[in-house]
């Protein structure tokens, strides 16, 4: 090839291959996604800031909030929050009932003591799998020894310690009758409350100090657990609550901070027991073939709340008193107030009527 024709085709070469690359960059710059930041929020501490995020934002049915809204208030409700990855989508307040408004969880706050038990066994102050008595002694039912000394920690998380549930909710040891072998029967009962002592006994601590040093103050709660007849109640504001759901959705984390194991928590929104697929260590899961209820031996076949996603699992507290996680919807759902129709320990038709109009919503 003669001197001029090389160059000549060199030049032509190079101007194609810049061409080409340009082009090339164009395509894949049309093509880039932009990127937005999507990521879990988690309020800040020690502050009111809550970042909010549209309806419209998330393409939800902005003509059902409305009739949803107009439901929750006909049905007493108090409050009522919509997370979505931790962004405030929905947040309502009725009755006079305000933002800075404490109520109680009932047994909602259930999910609290399994939480805190959590913390406690990765610090290796504690094993589920230990007998109760380990901890708090002998003698704190009215078993025989032989039966107490079956009872373990998990047992009271997932109800089958087998005390008698048919004498109240009292926990002394007068209102601790042996009913059945641990872990022979499922029944809804007050007993877990011993998991409490047995964290302060376990702590060197009280219960309210470790639960606020571990968990409340981690994660920017607010509350305080009040002692009344046999029951020790948590009362805070909605967004405390919600903070709380948000931990759990989390995978136990809290701005990176792993606060719960979440191998624990994994195991504790798990069927815990052979006898009621609906129920974890106090936490209630939806998708199961059957469940059981409260102050009752009967099961009941199909899902817990059938209108709700099959991955639901949630707190249900007296009166309903509501947290819904929703994991596939990356949602979490509070409800405060008094009972939606008549006084109930746990699961109501209001969940299931509820759940219907929020799927409008966010369907």
């Amino acid at each position: 090839m003669n001197r001029p024709l090389f160059f000549a085709t060199l030049f032509f070469l190079v101007l194609f291959l810049n061409c080409s690359s340009e082009a090339v960059d164009e395509i894949l710059e049309e093509e880039r996604p932009t990127i937005v930041d999507d990521s879990l929020y988690f309020p800040p501490l020690n502050s009111s800031t809550w970042e909010t995020k549209a309806i419209a934002e998330l393409n939800w049915n902005t003509d059902q909030l409305q009739p949803l809204l107009t439901y929750l208030e006909e049905k007493n409700t108090k409050s009522f929050v919509i997370l979505h990855k931790g962004k405030i989508v929905v947040e309502n307040y009725f009755d006079e009932h305000t933002e800075s408004s404490p109520w109680y969880w009932a047994s909602a706050g259930k999910t609290l003591t399994t939480a805190v038990a959590g913390i406690a066994q990765e610090e290796n102050l504690l094993n589920l799998n230990d007998r109760v008595s380990d901890y708090i002694g002998n003698n704190w039912t009215s078993a025989a020894l032989e039966k107490e000394n079956l009872i373990t920690c998990q047992n009271l998380l997932s109800m089958t310690s087998g005390l008698d549930d048919g004498l109240g909710s009292g926990i002394s040891p007068s209102d601790l009758e042996y009913l059945s072998d641990a872990g022979s029967r499922w029944a809804y009962h007050g007993v877990f409350l011993k998991m409490q002592d047995v964290i302060a006994a376990a702590s060197n601590q009280s219960w309210d100090s470790y639960f606020e040093t571990k968990l409340k103050n981690r994660i920017g709660m607010t509350g305080a657990w009040i002692q009344t007849d046999n029951a020790n109640v948590y009362w805070s504001t909605t967004r405390s609550m919600a903070r709380f759901g948000l931990l759990i959705a989390a995978n136990g984390t809290w701005n990176d901070e792993q606060i719960i194991p979440e191998s624990f928590l994994n195991e504790a929104t798990s069927t815990s027991q052979n006898i009621n697929e609906a129920y974890g260590y106090l936490w209630w899961l939806n998708g199961k073939t059957s469940y059981r209820l409260p102050q009752t031996q009967l099961e009941f076949s199909g899902e817990l709340v059938p209108n709700a996603p099959q991955d639901m699992y949630c707190a249900l507290g007296k009166n309903d008193q509501k947290i819904y996680i929703v994991p596939s919807k990356n949602l979490v759902i509070i409800r405060m107030g008094n009972a939606a129709d008549n006084a109930n320990f746990a699961l109501s038709d209001f969940d299931n009527v509820l759940w219907e109009k929020i799927n409008l919503l966010i369907n």
